[in-house]
């Protein structure tokens, strides 16, 4: 038995974005962030996922945080429209996010902000079209 209720599985032809005919669920980024700083502050971590949801135009249902010890930080913003994510690795300088959103939500416009927060000497970020719809 599916634990997944038959009112949130959509059919190809209801698919959120329709792109010059390519029709896709939606954009997932992913975004290292080398030479960061401020990788270890929660308060600041956690803002700029906020700040990153906002930005996206996506609608933010729960952030969780998690420290790791003894340094490091987890975050994950679920949304209406999918996730954000972001792993720290404070003693190396590096973090990795991911920003996957459907519909209307733009999830490139988070890569400004986290570059903003935490300032990296170099960043490499990868764009997927997640769920296109091949019929």
């Amino acid at each position: 038995m599916s634990v997944v209720s038959e009112a949130l599985i959509k059919s190809p032809g209801e698919y959120q974005v329709d792109d010059y005919g390519l029709q896709y669920a939606g954009v997932h980024i992913t975004l290292d962030l080398w030479g960061a700083e401020s990788l270890d502050d929660e308060s600041i971590v956690s803002a700029a996922l906020r700040e990153a949801v906002d930005a996206c135009g996506a609608h933010l249902l729960e952030l969780k945080m998690h420290r790791f010890a003894p340094q490091g930080l987890t975050g994950v913003a679920i949304l209406s429209e999918s996730h954000l994510s972001i792993h720290c690795w404070p003693e190396n300088g590096y973090a990795a996010a991911d920003v996957f959103t459907c519909g209307d939500a733009d999830p490139r416009k988070a890569i400004p902000v986290l570059c903003k927060a935490f300032n990296p000497s170099h960043i490499q970020v990868a764009e997927l079209k997640r769920g296109i719809n091949t019929d």
